[in-house]
């Protein structure tokens, strides 16, 4: 009570992630320094301006009789966004309204055929240019089909087929409507299969099954249908209401099919509309580094209209559209709802997954983008710190103990750098080494990156390149720093060699192996050499300098005891096997007797699982 902090009763409070003891002040009206005291009592070192984690600012809070609520990053940005009169949960009148095309998430396991359906859908070749066969980001594309008379749109998301980007198949299921599960007929039901299908049950949209390479020799339609009956998926033949497409994507069979069964879901599930007037808003799909343009997002505008010229702001990047480019390239003036499009003119790359939104001057958006950098700037820190308590201070030290494999990750794209990052942490790795991410950025790798690379206090860090190259100055710059670059193009190829990297900061495991084992029958002694043991050899065999301990009556004697001369009769002999006689001296043992067992073995390599 002595530091002067005001108490509550039961009093609440509002603080944002990664706040401060100065921001708590605030609130109670109290000074900073008695609540630096107060924490200081409660056996936690925290000061003023620092970001402190959820469990501190609840932890003082409770101490002082207040009750804390965390705002979610969520709700922090509605309050932020509420201050430029601007609210993106606001019921739009009826009128208002227009019926706007779905937007279709294509899921599915790896090499079933995703790509090459998005292919025949598109009449394009997008697989010619991938790496190892697998989508390495995610696309968007729109493509017309007459339906019933009626030219309509579609729209493509393309979600990568490795597991590893889970988080980004997630993402891609939050903007999404319908989801076309890809099954390969002559595969059936896979790990990733049933991944896919758990997102877009967890997201809510309808279902169509397309069954994939049905003009394969050894296609079971049937059988995926059957599979799919123990997820919850029925088909409609069946008596259920899930759509199935026999389809086979390279001779293009049953793609009309596919699009006539979208449509219909779209028409018979959902009311697809939207406004089209007002400020745009939407989803940022995907973004990297373009080394001509600078930084690009595709966005898919949810509502209103996007145009160029507009200013937005996405996550916590801002600019004004200097020009929007559709999925051929060619440059459109506006952005209808469910349309993506590439936008040019960015400051800097948001995230995949940002939510964009077009203001009405550069000065408000900017005014936005800079109050969510900043907190995320303070989350991350709060996230980051350990609470400096004296109960962890041996942990901490125990901590300096471990071997750390620190990583720099640069990748082409920000979904990608992510999807890897994510990746990385989920491989299993024992407590005694720990895997540590001190920088993820986009773009190519760049002299800053070799510089924070070899500063890191741990050790130098290694940096990743995702489909991106160093220049020939910052390799030069690498090689002078001893920094080490590795270049990637295919995901899992990134994935096996740091985790094999992680086993070989592995301190190595012995394990005993045990050679042989000699009796001793007779003890000599010789004026020049010692004590001379007389031996049968009863198991294995006894070698040279072999190391050994002594067993009399079943109890050690004596350990680390070496066999430092062996011989056969009056020959020396560098090994002894079974059942045959010898004679040997030993080091580190005086006092051998007549009945001791010499047990040898040898310390081997454990190889890791």
């Amino acid at each position: 009570m002595s530091s002067g902090a005001p108490r509550g009763n039961g009093q609440e409070i509002r603080l944002s992630r990664g706040a401060s003891l100065s921001d708590f002040a605030d609130k109670i009206n109290a000074n900073p320094g008695s609540l630096v005291q107060e924490m200081f009592n409660l056996g936690e070192m925290v000061t003023a301006t620092q970001s402190c984690s959820d469990d501190t600012l609840l932890l003082l809070g409770e101490h002082l009789g207040f009750e804390v609520h965390i705002v979610s990053p969520e709700d922090e940005d509605r309050a932020l966004l509420a201050q430029f009169n601007i609210d993106l949960d606001a019921e739009v009148d009826e009128d208002r309204l227009v019926s706007r095309p779905p937007v279709v998430t294509v899921m599915g396991h790896v090499d079933h055929g995703k790509t090459k359906l998005l292919d025949a859908i598109r009449k394009t070749n997008v697989v010619a240019g991938e790496a190892g066969g697998i989508t390495q980001h995610i696309g968007a594309y729109q493509v017309s089909y007459t339906h019933e008379g009626v030219d309509r749109a579609i729209t493509f998301l393309d979600t990568p087929g490795h597991e590893a980007f889970t988080a980004m198949r997630a993402r891609g299921a939050q903007v999404t409507d319908i989801v076309i599960l890809v099954v390969a007929a002559d595969d059936g039901v896979m790990p990733q299969t049933v991944e896919a299908l758990n997102h877009a049950k967890a997201a809510e949209v309808p279902i169509v099954v397309a069954v994939n390479k049905v003009d394969k020799p050894n296609a079971n339609p049937e059988k995926v249908r059957q599979q799919l009956t123990d997820y919850g998926l029925l088909a409609e033949e069946y008596g259920g209401e899930t759509m199935f497409v026999n389809v086979a994507a390279k001779p293009g069979i049953g793609i009309d099919d596919l699009l006539e069964a979208v449509l219909l879901t779209a028409d018979a599930s959902l009311e697809l509309t939207a406004p089209v007037d007002g400020p745009a808003q939407g989803a940022v799909v995907e973004s990297h580094l373009d080394k001509g343009r600078g930084a690009v997002a595709t966005v898919l505008v949810q509502k209103g209209t996007l145009r160029a010229g507009d200013s937005i702001v996405a996550g916590g990047a801002h600019g004004r559209v200097r020009a929007m480019l559709d999925e051929n390239g060619n440059q459109v003036a506006e952005a209808l709802p469910a349309r993506p499009v590439l936008v040019l003119g960015l400051t800097s790359v948001p995230g995949a997954g940002d939510t964009f939104l077009a203001a009405e001057d550069d000065r408000t958006v900017r005014q936005i983008a800079e109050q969510r950098q900043a907190r995320r700037r303070a989350a991350s820190f709060a996230n980051s710190r350990t609470r400096a308590t004296l109960e962890t201070l041996m942990e901490q030290l125990k901590e300096g103990e471990k071997t750390s494999l620190t990583l720099v990750i640069k990748g082409d794209s920000s979904g990608s750098v992510e999807a890897l990052e994510d990746a990385l942490f989920k491989i299993e790795i024992p407590d005694e080494i720990q895997l540590k991410v001190i920088h993820r950025g986009v773009g190519a790798i760049t002299e800053s990156d070799v510089n924070l690379a070899s500063a890191s206090s741990d050790a130098t860090a290694t940096i990743i390149g995702f489909n991106v190259r160093a220049s020939n100055k910052v390799k030069e710059m690498a090689d002078r720093s001893n920094v080490e670059i590795r270049y990637y193009s295919v995901i899992y190829q990134a994935i096996e060699e740091i985790e094999a990297a992680l086993k070989g900061l592995l301190k190595p495991e012995y394990e005993e192996v045990e050679q042989g084992t000699a009796e001793i029958r007779e003890v000599f002694r010789s004026s020049k050499i010692g004590l001379i043991a007389g031996c049968l050899v009863r198991t294995g065999l006894i070698r040279r300098n072999a190391k050994a301990r002594i067993l009399r009556d079943g109890v050690v004697v004596a350990e680390n005891v070496t066999i430092s001369s062996l011989r056969r009769f009056k020959d020396d002999a560098t090994e002894v096997r079974e059942g045959f006689e010898c004679g040997l001296t030993m080091s580190g043992f005086g006092t051998p007797q007549v009945g001791d067992v010499i047990e040898t073995f040898e310390m081997r390599e454990k190889p890791r699982a």
